[in-house]
Order: structure tokens, then sequence, then C-alpha cells
């Protein structure tokens, strides 16, 4: 870090040089430079003492050129109204009772967006200003976030439409027509209305499940679980809506430790996994339990966790998006869904400790592998 001056603060001195970083982290053995966001010092004339490598990044102005400014020369900062930023605050002249500025969007020069918070030190609580710190990060982030919730809203937006829509013209059809329709028309318009009030439901659900996974508030209720009975049960359904029985390979490997899971939610996972290896795999559908090692544990703990592998034949995920597999919106070659099944999927395997991985299966398909430690009840989690 480079520095144009030097003096003490309430007995510290706070120089700050290339071979001694300023004084206030230095006792932590942390360089300015070294900080993921922009830093700026002003000392108590209003000038530049410290702007790091993250400030210099952000602002496009070399710290050499920064160094001794006057604060509102090296950071020339504005409102989304035009005020200039530091004749607005008066930092050095303003209220003695105030302590700094909260973060708010500021603009550098050529309209670039910056989020800005500054801190005022002084020696006494109503004393004269002896050092303004100012972070600075750039707005990069938060537009990501901006633009995934934008994302997020017009799926929902689309998804929503269609079947309402459906719901809509039959429920108005039936009322205004009632009398004109056969019992057989008035039961397949009704249960097309019930099918599109479930994926209504069924879409709400993943909301609020996203919801709390991004807000780290996913709760799991762990109870004894049965994993085999559980795919056996999930098997046996497509078997009734006319898959044909031969298509689905069920391999236990005995004895499984005693697994405590959400119930609720391990469905969800096997679900989602099984419904993708049927909608847009091929051939036989596979699914191998078997003991292993807990993700959390060293690999002399065995039969600690129960791993869950299913896999196809179909032609695979290409190499390129194995990555993208399990993020938002991710549909692969064949469009159809939301794309937050398998979001939700990871979400809640992790959720429970565990780990999941995608990859390519002996016979060239898709492989999911999901891994879930042993656990606790939800009583002594």
């Amino acid at each position: 870090m480079r520095v144009g001056t030097s003096s003490t603060l309430g007995g510290r001195d706070v120089r700050a040089t290339p071979a001694a970083p300023h004084a206030e982290i230095a006792g932590l053995g942390i360089d300015p430079d070294d900080l993921p966001d922009g830093l700026v010092v002003a000392d108590e004339q209003g000038r530049v003492i410290c702007f790091n490598a993250a400030a210099a990044r952000i602002t496009a102005v070399p710290a050499a050129d920064a160094l001794g400014l006057p604060l509102e020369r090296a950071l020339p900062l504005e409102d989304l109204e035009g005020r200039r930023w530091w004749q607005l605050t008066d930092p050095y002249g303003g209220l003695a009772i105030r302590v700094g500025q909260p973060e708010r969007n500021l603009l550098l020069p050529g309209a670039r967006e910056v989020l800005v918070s500054a801190r005022y030190i002084r020696t006494e609580p109503t004393g004269p200003v002896r050092r303004v710190v100012v972070s600075l990060r750039d707005t990069e982030a938060r537009r990501r976030t901006e633009r995934s919730h934008a994302e997020l809203i017009a799926t929902v937006a689309h998804e929503l439409r269609s079947p309402l829509t459906s719901v809509k013209g039959f429920t108005a059809t039936l009322l205004a027509k009632w009398e004109r329709f056969t019992d057989d028309q008035k039961k397949l318009m009704l249960e097309t209305v019930d099918a599109d009030a479930n994926r209504v439901t069924r879409l709400i659900a993943e909301l609020l499940d996203i919801s709390r996974i991004d807000s780290g508030r996913l709760e799991v209720r762990r109870q004894p679980v049965d994993i085999g009975a559980a795919v056996g049960r999930h098997i046996q359904a497509y078997v009734a809506a006319g898959q044909p029985a031969d298509r689905f390979l069920l391999r236990i490997e005995q004895p499984l430790p005693d697994l405590w899971a959400d119930p609720d939610k391990i469905d969800q996972v096997l679900s989602n996994l099984l419904e993708n290896a049927v909608r847009h795999g091929e051939g036989t559908v596979t699914i191998d339990v078997t003991p292993t090692a807990s993700p959390r544990e060293g690999e002399g703990h065995q039969a600690a966790a129960t791993s869950v592998t299913v896999s196809d034949e179909g032609t695979g995920i290409p190499e390129e998006s194995m990555n993208r597999v399990f993020t938002r919106f991710w549909r692969g070659s064949k469009r159809g869904g939301t794309g937050l099944g398998l979001y939700i999927v990871k979400g809640i395997v992790e959720a429970h400790g565990g780990t999941i991985t995608v990859g390519r299966a002996p016979s060239g398909g898709a492989e999911f592998r999901f891994t879930l430690p042993v656990g606790a009840p939800a009583y002594l989690a």
C-alpha cells in the first residue's frame, strides 16, 4: 500500500508504508491491499492517506494518483440525483454527533455505480473528525442477484399463466354452459382443472422451497427413513401410471445404516431424480442404494451414511453442462418444467448435511448420486 502522510490518533501511529500497513489493521496482520472491498482513508485535513488495491480497481484510479488528494477529488461521488456527495454530507463540518453514512448507491464519473459507506473517526465523542474511512463495493454482485430474481419472477409468471388460463377457461365454460355438456365432458374438463390446479400448487411449493434454501431457513425434521422402501413406492407409482415394470432396476446392498432424515423432503428428492430419468433418459432406470462413508467423516467411518444412485441409458448430460445442472433454470437440451427442481434437490440434500453429484453412467446416460449421513432425530439435532 502506498502512503503520502502520517500522524497519530489517540496515541496510535497511523502511518502506512509499503512495509508497514495501516496501524488499525496491522495488528491483525492484514494489508489493506488484501481486503476484498475498496478502502479509502482521509486524514483530519481531508486528504487521502490510504487507497487500497480494491479501491483502485473499482474507481479505475491508480493509488499513486489518489494519495494526497482531497477526498472529494480522489472520490468525485454524486448521488443518483446528480448532487455532489461530499458537499451534501460534509463529514468534517457537519453535525458533531454523526458517526458516518450508511451504505448507498452513488455514481463515479462516467455514471459508474458503486456502493459506498463511510465511518467518521473522532478522538472524543463530539470532537473533530480525525479520519474518514470509506468502504467501496462493486455493484456487479447485486446486479447478478437482481437479474436472478427477475428471471425467477419471469419464469414463475410464464409457468402460472398457462394453468391459470386453462382453469379460468374451463370453469367459465362450465358455469355458462353446464346443461349443454354430457357427464363425460364435464368430468374431462374438471380433471383438467384439477391437474392444472396441482401444477400451480407444485410451483408455489417450489418457490417456497427456494425462498427457504436461499435464506438458510429450510427446516429438516428427522425421522427414521427406510430409503429402499421409499424408492420402491416411487417405482410402484410409475408402474401404476403405465410405465413397464421391467424399466426399473432397484438394487439394495444390505445392511444399510439406520437413516434419520425428513421423509417428505427425501421423497421430493427421489421424485425429482426419478422423474428426470424417466422423462429425459432412455432404457432401464437403475437405482442403487448402498452403505457408504459419511461425506462429513473420514474414510475410516464406513457405513456412516447411505448413498443413492439413479442412472439411465439415455444420451446423458453434455460435459460442458455438468457444472450448471444444479443451478436455477437449467433444463438441458429438452424444454419443459421450471428448471428449479435440481436446484431444490441440491438444497435439500445439503440441508441434511449430505452431498450430491452428477456424472455419466456406465451405460452412457446421466447418473445422479446423493449421499446422506446417518443424522440424528430432530429432538437431538
